[in-house]
């Protein structure tokens, strides 16, 4: 099968997650920049799940380009991936409205670290499907970004309950981390 419909289809899921997170911020009824401020938080959350959002849109566009042909298991694998992307928004407008409370701070946590296991079933599936000498292979030998990313949300997670500001600070990192296409992907298709 080609990929075209998986590439389409993710492309206007991410595009409808994008518009319902941003269609949570209410505007306020006054007119003054006082009533802007309840909004603050609201707004953070939505740039931090906005660029997150945009991280995975990227990083998926470019996984896609290695990938000759699908399968069954990679049209569900990426269902998966947009399953747990889609409870973003629900997400962002919890840890938004409760000023980053710490269980709302947990939750967001979760939903990452399903997003990256996702991510990362997709690849492996991706990879055996294409085969060792594939290009997605070539490019991620080392998947020390996905694993570390894994490993910063559940100590974020962990650390939720006690320090939520710390929990974002650390979701945030991870945000840095990935925030640059990969780069292994590009200097590969460069390679072939």
């Amino acid at each position: 099968m080609t990929k075209g419909r998986l590439e389409a289809f993710s492309d206007g899921v991410l595009a409808v997650i994008i518009t319902i997170m941003v269609l949570e911020l209410k505007v306020p009824e006054e007119s003054n920049w006082e009533s802007l401020k309840p909004l603050i938080p609201k707004f953070l959350a939505y740039i931090f799940s906005f660029i997150y959002i945009g991280i995975y849109w990227n990083n998926h566009h470019h996984l896609f380009q290695t990938v000759k042909k699908v399968n069954g298991n990679i049209l569900w694998a990426n269902l998966h991936l947009l399953f747990w992307l889609s409870l973003t928004p629900a997400a962002t407008e919890w840890i938004g409205e409760t000023h980053f409370a710490k269980n709302p701070v947990s939750v967001y946590g979760i939903v990452l670290i399903m997003c990256a296991v996702a991510y990362t079933i997709l690849e492996n599936l991706i990879i055996k499907n294409e085969g060792e000498d594939s290009t997605l292979k070539a490019a991620i030998h080392s998947k020390f970004k996905e694993y570390i990313s894994i490993v910063f949300y559940i100590l974020g997670f962990a650390t939720s309950f006690f320090y939520p500001y710390i929990a974002i600070g650390l979701y945030y990192v991870v945000a840095l981390i990935w925030l640059i296409p990969d780069k292994r992907i590009e200097k590969s298709l460069k390679e072939n």
